[in-house]
């Protein structure tokens, strides 16, 4: 099989291009490398990597005509600053329509989209959240340009799955509370926590299932997600404990803001009956795989599609 990845020098892009490398996939990563690291994806026979933005639409359908690919996985996504909303708009949503302009000029067979669980809004009515749960981004740049890039995914007439995820975490991850715990905790830099609950959900679950979508199933919507939530405190402990330090006093627990949800907890059942899958992965060992990762390869910076102020806080 012949699969594009945009974004795939990025944290779940390169984990999905090494499994499809390993299986015998060839594989065409686009990647502008804004969040993505070079050192996520080694030199590989069956793979080509090429430095672009997908917002160039010449660039993109260039690429697709003389790749041919039989599936798209869309992973390419703006996020680095909350407050640069030309990028969110020219990465996520043009981009996005760039993508599948390609893919239907090139008769691709099938488009697999990611979907930030903020599409959802900061104050979810239902726990867990249902595929039927209403959409409300407003709350950020990131989530209205994701939706947006969703909605016309499937405008499009494509066939297409888009994955809803949970908190994604494991080696690569450079967004988000573990790798912020993680650079602040190795740098003796002070820590507190906010008295919320998020579905934690590791790489290797993530990739498990997308590879299914690669490989034709499903269509339309599903959840990524264990079904189950961690309070923050809990993802934090189980950082100190990965690093076997000890700290001076308990990590501090603040009440969270007004128009932080208190959990955001995705219902997976639709994605575990037409995927035959389930995540499986143990939270504590599987912080402390993503824990030796960043000791081995550090952390240069980490990014949020949360303020500042929000991401001291997470």
């Amino acid at each position: 099989m012949k699969v594009l990845i945009t974004g795939g020098s990025g944290f779940v892009g390169s984990h999905l291009a090494d499994r499809l490398l390993a299986r015998g996939d060839k594989v065409l990563v686009i990647d502008n490398f804004a969040t993505g690291r070079r050192d996520n994806l080694k030199a590989h026979k069956n793979l080509e990597i090429v430095e672009q933005t997908i917002a160039n639409t010449e660039a993109v359908d260039s690429l697709f005509s003389n790749f041919q690919p039989d599936v798209v996985v869309h992973a390419a996504a703006s996020y680095k600053n909350p407050d640069n909303w030309v990028e969110d708009c020219k990465t996520n949503i043009l981009g996005t329509i760039n993508v599948i302009n390609a893919a239907k000029h090139v008769k691709c067979n099938r488009i697999v989209y990611f979907q930030t669980a903020l599409c959802y809004g900061l104050n979810p009515i239902e726990q867990p959240i249902t595929l039927d749960h209403q959409i409300d981004s407003r709350n950020s740049s990131y989530a209205i340009s994701k939706t947006a890039g969703e909605h016309y995914v499937e405008l499009s007439g494509l066939s297409f799955v888009s994955l809803r995820l949970a908190n994604a975490y494991g080696p690569r991850n450079i967004s988000g509370p573990l790798p912020t715990f993680f650079h602040r905790l190795s740098q003796n830099k002070p820590c507190f926590v906010m008295d919320t609950r998020r579905d934690f959900i590791y790489i290797e679950d993530v990739v498990n299932c997308v590879e299914k979508a690669v490989d034709g199933k499903g269509q339309g919507y599903y959840h990524i997600s264990t079904g189950a939530d961690y309070s923050i405190k809990e993802l934090f402990d189980a950082t100190v404990s990965a690093l076997n330090i000890t700290l001076d006093k308990e990590v501090e627990v603040r009440p969270r803001n007004p128009d932080d949800a208190f959990t955001i907890l995705l219902d997976p059942s639709r994605t575990q009956k037409d995927f035959d899958w389930k995540a499986i992965t143990n939270l504590k060992d599987s912080v402390k795989t993503t824990i030796d990762y960043y000791r081995q390869f550090g952390i240069e910076q980490t990014f949020t599609h949360l303020r500042v102020e929000e991401k001291e806080a997470v």
